[in-house]
């Protein structure tokens, strides 16, 4: 079936991801496929920065890398079944980017309920869908 699956997680919503976490984890014990979390931090820009602490964005992503170890622990993945890289910039882009860094053939996502603003502007995951060099499966 697939190899390695890319479930990109939002650390302030991990909770959001659950579906996609326990597919993935099905998928995983049932035909042995690895698991990669994504999480992406929005770059700060040079003139929000200058008014942040020193090392704010070092420390974000510490703090998210924390967070997709707490999301691993919480939902029982195996050791060895799942590793994690936490990634800077705007969502999808850096999402399609690690899918194809990380030899993905599959992104199983969560999706918010479409509204009026992303038929319009598109949402992150209309974006994966178009854009992703593999297979996609996103969940309601």
């Amino acid at each position: 079936m697939f190899k390695k699956i890319l479930v990109p997680i939002d650390p302030t919503e991990a909770g959001f991801a659950k579906d996609a976490i326990e597919m993935a984890g099905k998928f995983a014990k049932d035909y042995g496929s690895k698991i990669h979390l994504v999480a992406v931090c929005q770059e700060v820009q040079t003139f929000v920065a200058s008014q942040l602490p020193q090392g704010f964005q070092d420390q974000e992503i510490q703090d998210t890398q924390n967070a997709l170890d707490g999301v691993t622990a919480k939902f029982g993945l195996a050791e060895g079944m799942v590793d994690s890289q936490v990634r800077v910039g705007s969502v999808y882009h850096e999402v399609l980017e690690e899918a194809a860094a990380s030899g993905c053939d599959l992104i199983l996502m969560t999706s918010h309920k479409p509204g009026l603003s992303t038929y319009f502007i598109g949402s992150n995951a209309a974006h994966i869908v178009r854009h992703a060099p593999c297979s996609v499966t996103v969940l309601r």
